[in-house]
């Protein structure tokens, strides 16, 4: 019999409590590693971020409007490579359910902005001639079925129309596509100047100034350059880098990283008492069993290096199945959370950590019973009953 199968029937001896623990670090992993996918994906925005770009909005708050004439003005500011404007429309398709993110921008500049998202140039051209045009995101025009060409009804949950009526009709003049496949691509764009001439509100007002600077290291000064413009303005502005405004947007619905990791570490705390504690029960069923084998000739640094790879077995079993079935879980829900959290998926940093937490939980459940065995006095121990 070699070391390895007696590793497999010791750890296998008793079933039940195999069964438990396996299912108790499964269950572990499988929260951790659909967790940590639904932080990333709340946190893709700011990973993604370009350092260059920066976020001009209200500074009373992001719901707050600024005036279109702001953007000429920053557009004038030393350091501005390009300018745009955007609003939001509020938008879902055929059922409010069906949410549908929607901004309208400025079609001219808003892809000089952002160059991290492309466009054939035939459908880019067609869209600037089309008023009733809009470009539809990779990601919702795969979720959804969409091609160019397509007539489709956008509703707004916040906006109506002059007629009454709060759907606009809108063709699908093309599809744009990120440049890094964690961009977020799950939003539509149409014309502002066709959306505000139709709306019953009206008026030159913007939601936010998407803008470039001329390079990363002059974001600072342009950031006090805008804020300082408009102080004591009737509509102050708050600047900041793309990353801050998504970190500080994300922080809105909450911190989203301490209650991950609270959850995380509050399992795996239960599961280090849990198998921690089975072990050495093991250990001490095993008293005699051990003394025999070290009588046979197993040296105490092989009994030490047996009882440790039980436990990393242990983890190793229950905490991979975990993280394959979060794998599972993620990509069976992702289609589900276009609208709300569409970058959801179960990264290599996630499965790459999981692997990190398996070895450090099968070292700590194992080391202190490995220890315990391998210092084991042979003739106290055969002498117990």
């Amino acid at each position: 019999m070699n070391l390895l199968t007696l590793i497999r029937k010791n750890l296998t001896r008793n079933k039940l409590r195999l069964t438990l623990n396996c299912f108790a670090i499964f269950i572990a992993f499988m929260l951790f590693g659909s967790l940590g996918a639904i932080k990333n994906a709340f946190e893709s925005g700011v990973e993604v971020a370009a350092a260059d770009r920066l976020m001009v909005v209200n500074k009373i708050n992001f719901t707050q409007s600024l005036p279109l004439a702001y953007v000429n003005k920053i557009r004038s500011i030393e350091g501005v490579k390009h300018a745009s404007w955007a609003n939001w429309f509020g938008g879902y398709y055929q059922e409010p359910r069906n949410q549908l993110m929607t901004f309208a921008v400025d079609p001219e500049s808003y892809f000089l902005v952002y160059d991290d998202l492309t466009i054939p140039e035939q459908e880019l051209s067609n869209w600037l001639k089309d008023r009733q045009g809009i470009l539809i995101g990779e990601r919702i025009a795969t979720a959804r079925g969409w091609k160019v060409g397509d007539r489709i009804p956008v509703s707004s949950n916040i906006f109506s129309q002059e007629n009454g009526s709060s759907t606009w009709e809108f063709n699908i003049s093309g599809i744009f596509r990120p440049k890094n496949p964690q961009t977020d691509t799950s939003y539509t764009l149409i014309h502002y100047k066709y959306f505000m001439e139709t709306q019953i509100w009206g008026g030159d007002w913007i939601g936010w100034v998407p803008l470039n600077t001329e390079d990363p290291a002059l974001n600072e000064q342009v950031i006090k350059a805008i804020d300082s413009m408009f102080a004591n303005s009737a509509a102050e502005t708050e600047t900041a880098t793309e990353a801050q405004f998504s970190k500080a947007f994300i922080e809105q619905v909450g911190d989203i990283g301490f209650i991950i990791m609270s959850v995380v570490l509050s399992a795996f705390f239960t599961i280090l008492l849990i198998v921690g504690n089975s072990m050495w029960q093991s250990i001490r069923e095993r008293t005699n069993e051990i003394a025999v084998l070290k009588t046979i000739g197993f040296t105490a640094h092989k009994v030490f290096s047996m009882i440790l790879a039980e436990s990393f077995l242990l983890a190793f079993t229950g905490g991979l199945l975990g993280l394959l079935a979060a794998w599972a879980l993620v990509i069976a829900i992702a289609p589900l959370t276009q609208s709300f959290l569409p970058a959801l998926v179960m990264g290599k940093s996630v499965f790459f950590a999981g692997v990190v937490y398996i070895l450090v939980l099968g070292f700590i459940t194992g080391i202190l019973p490995a220890w315990q065995a391998m210092k084991l006095n042979t003739i106290d121990a055969l002498n117990r009953r």
